[in-house]
């Protein structure tokens, strides 16, 4: 078995400076065991985009499993972390609002080096992270962002995308997450914060 099917991509990325992580998050960003897939439960305290002009957008991108244009407190979610495909980490988030389910869906690959996610059904949308560790904490901020359209993969420009940073600590006896979205000219266009439980489940025969 390759070092890459043995260790998660972001152990891949940090290297020796994964050690620095808190246990508990060195847990749940580690691959998942054989034949396993990790759960989460929580509620994020906040979650969507205040900014109403872009509901139309955002509601497309919601059809493609990207962002959501609702925004509320107190919404109770899900996280299924799947190894693959290939040495990638595929990653679903059910937000349930009330009346409604939103999906949000990505895979991470390393590419030379560095982390990549692939947002949306056919990861459409490709943005690249820088990693850092602070107080046992990981903070992932973007640097730069890709369109996949009709083949192409198309660089956008910083002020057509907006920049993404997250940070996963643990909080006592939970996992928060913290994750913003901020445009260089409208500010911060969406977020979503909360806390929650993991575990590791075997996948049905």
């Amino acid at each position: 078995m390759t070092e890459s099917v043995q260790t998660s991509v972001y152990q891949r990325v940090l290297g020796p400076r994964f050690a620095e992580l808190s246990p508990e998050l060195r847990a749940y960003f580690a691959r998942p065991p054989e034949g396993a897939v990790g759960r989460g439960a929580g509620v994020y305290e906040v979650a969507g985009s205040r900014v109403r002009w872009l509901r139309p957008a955002l509601a497309f991108l919601a059809w493609r499993r990207i962002l959501f244009p609702e925004y509320a407190t107190g919404v109770p979610f899900t996280i299924t972390n799947i190894p693959g495909p290939g040495d990638g980490l595929s990653a679903r988030r059910e937000f349930h609002f009330p009346g409604r389910e939103r999906v949000m869906q990505d895979t991470m690959h390393v590419i030379d080096g560095r982390l990549h996610d692939f947002l949306g059904r056919r990861g459409g949308l490709e943005v690249r992270f820088d990693l850092d560790i602070v107080d046992g904490s990981l903070r992932m901020t973007s640097d730069r962002a890709w369109l996949h359209l009709l083949g192409l993969r198309l660089p956008l420009p910083a002020l057509l995308s907006a920049r993404v940073a997250l940070t996963e600590a643990w909080d006592g006896d939970v996992q928060r997450v913290d994750v913003r979205m901020r445009h260089p000219l409208l500010g911060e266009v969406f977020v979503y914060s909360g806390t929650f439980g993991y575990r590791y489940e075997a996948l049905p025969d």
